[in-house]
């Protein structure tokens, strides 16, 4: 197979590029080929940040960009060449255990290659990641390293808010390495398939797709930008089921009646006609650790939506609860700022910087129950978990019976449900939970289960 030049890798990667939407015109083009001169390809990330520069307009393209161009100008040619005989997958496990918990990137990339060489191939010229990943279980390693952190700070323990913390950041690494394994496995089909090809097919992961637990600093800021379209866009779907359900039922005994003159046919339907009143809405968010990006998002769509309720009550908690509607209101105008308002204005937290579902739920209970009623919907938005503490299960069980419905929203795959201090299934026994990991699955629940 013929090595492409550089020109001929940089022609390839912009016309790429135009295919999944980025607007690139001669100018940028020019920009880009002076930037390969200028850099060379000695520093691969040099590169990439240059081309970057030349060739987007905005910090939310990188999306696309970067994994187009880990084709075009890959990190290395071919696999890592291992040793004959059985392949050792707990030994590597072992490896990324301690990658993972030292945060060492080289080592992550170095074992997505193996992983991809020794547990992905299912054929000549075909590399899996997901068969790679499914074998692996990265996923599973988290409560060994967390162990492993806790043995090597001295066996006192840290803390239980310094363990949620570092173990968001673990989480977040071993997301980086699926990523890493899904471009190794990438690159390796384009060696034999062709480049082209597999660029076209790369997935986009705009912004609606974006994994809250994962997202970092800018691309939250990103989401907080699609609230109000993403708001305007459900509020005009509530309003056409709103205007559905107005018109009300088949009346089927005065349809009957009145038929009588017709022979018994049903000629003009007679329809129960219905008066609906705005409901209401109650929101429960968890705002501690990698779950407050998903509850702040949620929060800000929901106040967006405050004109489709008669009446919206939100309330915060990590351990504490306490009620932020009047914090939500002001935080149109700087969403940026609202999880720091959160966090010096209401009390949220007790004597421990952890989250406890089961003293924020019977807190709930004791100060709020008559903020729930017959018209009120309950929406609970937290990963369930606990900390090995008390899920105060009755607690969730009185506001279910208090209100209208009530749904939770986790933003946890179902996966990891009741693994570790998980209690989604106790939970879930008692109202329905819902996998919601992105905005796209939230608009669809929102859009399915918002009350009208």
């Amino acid at each position: 197979m013929n090595t492409p030049s550089v020109a001929d890798r940089v022609t390839s990667l912009v016309r790429t590029l135009r295919t999944h939407g980025i607007r690139i015109g001669t100018g940028e083009s020019v920009d880009a080929a002076q930037a390969v001169a200028a850099l060379g390809l000695d520093r691969r990330e040099h590169l990439r940040e240059g081309l970057a520069a030349a060739l987007l307009h905005d910090q939310g393209q990188r999306a696309v960009f970067d994994p187009v161009f880990d084709l075009y100008f890959p990190r290395e040619v071919g696999g890592p060449g291992l040793a004959d005989g059985a392949f050792d997958r707990e030994g590597l496990r072992e490896r990324l255990a301690e990658a993972l918990a030292a945060g060492d990137r080289a080592a992550m990339e170095r074992l997505a290659a193996e992983a991809v060489e020794g547990l992905g191939r299912y054929d000549a010229d075909g590399f899996s990641s997901m068969q790679a990943l499914d074998r692996l279980r990265p996923q599973t390693l988290l409560a060994g390293i967390m162990a492993g952190l806790r043995g090597a700070g001295g066996g006192g323990g840290s803390g239980a808010f310094t363990d949620r913390i570092e173990a968001d950041e673990i989480r977040r690494r071993i997301e980086e390495f699926r990523e890493q394994v899904r471009s190794e496995a990438r690159r390796r089909v384009a060696e034999r398939r062709g480049t082209d090809e597999m660029a076209r097919r790369v997935p986009v992961r705009t912004p609606d797709r974006t994994v809250f637990l994962y997202a970092g600093k800018e691309q939250l800021a990103e989401l907080r930008r699609t609230v109000h379209p993403l708001a305007r866009k459900l509020a005009t779907r509530l309003a056409a089921r709103r205007r559905r359900a107005a018109r009300g039922r088949i009346d089927l005994r005065r349809t009957l009646r009145g038929s009588l003159s017709t022979g018994g046919v049903p000629m003009r339907p007679v329809l129960r006609r219905r008066r609906p009143a705005r409901p209401e809405l109650v929101l429960l968010c968890d705002v501690s650790g990698s779950v407050a990006g998903f509850a702040n998002f949620t929060m800000l769509l929901v106040q967006a939506l405050h004109d489709e309720f008669s009446k919206v009550r939100v309330f915060a908690f990590v351990n504490r609860i306490d009620e932020v509607t009047d914090l939500i209101a002001r935080g149109a105008a700087d969403p940026e700022g609202l999880g720091g308002r959160i966090a010096t204005e209401a009390t949220v937290t007790g004597w421990h910087g952890s989250s406890d579902y089961g003293t924020a739920l019977g807190e709930f209970v004791e100060r709020y129950e008559s903020a729930v009623g017959p018209r009120t919907s309950v929406f609970v938005l937290g990963d369930a978990r606990t900390n090995q503490m008390d899920p105060n299960v009755p607690a969730l069980r009185r506001i279910a019976r208090a209100a209208r419905r009530v749904h939770w929203f986790n933003p946890e795959p179902r996966s990891l449900w009741d693994t570790g201090d998980s209690a989604a299934g106790a939970y879930g026994d008692v109202v329905a939970m819902h996998e919601c990991r992105t905005v796209r699955q939230l608009s669809t629940l929102v859009g399915r289960l918002l009350p009208v």
